[in-house]
C-alpha cells in the first residue's frame, strides 16, 4: 500500500443514505424517546419520513428500511432485539460498539450529520439541544475535531469556506469520502478574499470563526500525516 492511497474516508463503516437515515434515526430516538427504544419497522418508517429536522426529505416504505437494517445487521451495525411478550420485532444500534470511544457529544453530532448532511458547526450547536447540550461553541469545535481525529479513522471532515460559504461545514464520512460539497477553489489571479468591513464585534467573530476552522482543518492534516506515517 502506498501514500497515494490514503484518503480522508474511513472504511470502519460505509452507509447508503437510506442505512444513514435509518442508524440516525435510531441515535435519535434512542436519546429523546427512551420509553419507546428499541423501535420497531413501523416506528422507524415514521422517522425516516419525518418532515422537520432531516434533509433530504425522503418517503421510505417498509420494504425500504428493513433492506436497510438487514444490510446494517449482517455487519453489526444493527441488532434485532426479541422482547418476551412484545408482538412486533425491534431494532436498536449498535454504532457505539463499531466505533468505540465515542461519548453523547459525539453521538449527538454524528447523529445530526447523518439526518441532515453537511452543516456548520453553529447549526450543529443548535440543533444538537435535544440530544446533547454543548455549553459554547469551543466544546462543538473540540468535539469535531475529535472526530475528526478518531483513533481508527476519521469520522467527519471539515468542508472549508470558500466562495458562496462563508463558513466551514462538517459532513460525516460513515458513507464514504466527501467529493462533492467542497467549495471550488479559487484561481491564481483571484483577490484574496478579506475579512468583513464591519463593526470590531463582527471582526472579531469572523477570526474566531477563522480560528476555529484553522484548528479543525489542522486535525485534518495531522491525521493524514499519521496515516501516511503508517504506511510508509
Amino acid at each position: 500500500m502506498s501514500a497515494d492511497s490514503v484518503t480522508p474516508s474511513t472504511t470502519l463503516l460505509t452507509l447508503s443514505p437510506e442505512e444513514a437515515r435509518v442508524i440516525g434515526c435510531l441515535i435519535e430516538k434512542e436519546i429523546t424517546l427512551p420509553d419507546y427504544y428499541p423501535m420497531t419497522l413501523n416506528a422507524l418508517v415514521t422517522a425516516c419520513n419525518q418532515t422537520t429536522n432531516r434533509d433530504p426529505i425522503v418517503r421510505y416504505d417498509e420494504r425500504t428500511v428493513l433492506r436497510a437494517l438487514e444490510s446494517m445487521k449482517s455487519r453489526g451495525c444493527v441488532f434485532e432485539v426479541n422482547i418476551v411478550g412484545g408482538r412486533a420485532v425491534k431494532y436498536r444500534h449498535n454504532l457505539k460498539g463499531r466505533l468505540p470511544g465515542l461519548d453523547r457529544s459525539h453521538m449527538a453530532l454524528l447523529c445530526m450529520l447523518l439526518l441532515r448532511g453537511s452543516q456548520t458547526a453553529g447549526e450543529l450547536r443548535q440543533r444538537t439541544e435535544r440530544l446533547f447540550e454543548f455549553p459554547d461553541m469551543p466544546s462543538v469545535e473540540n468535539s469535531l475535531a475529535e472526530l475528526i481525529g478518531y483513533h481508527e479513522g476519521p469520522l467527519v471532515q471539515c468542508i472549508p469556506a470558500g466562495p458562496g460559504q462563508r463558513v466551514a461545514q462538517f459532513m460525516h464520512l460513515l458513507s464514504g469520502e466527501v467529493t462533492d460539497t467542497s467549495p471550488s477553489a479559487p484561481t491564481a489571479a483571484a483577490p484574496a478574499p478579506a475579512a468583513p468591513a464591519a463593526d470590531d464585534a463582527s471582526d472579531a467573530d469572523w477570526r474566531a470563526r477563522m480560528e476555529a476552522e484553522i484548528s479543525l482543518l489542522k486535525a485534518q492534516v495531522s491525521r493524514l500525516q499519521t496515516l501516511i506515517g503508517a504506511v510508509k
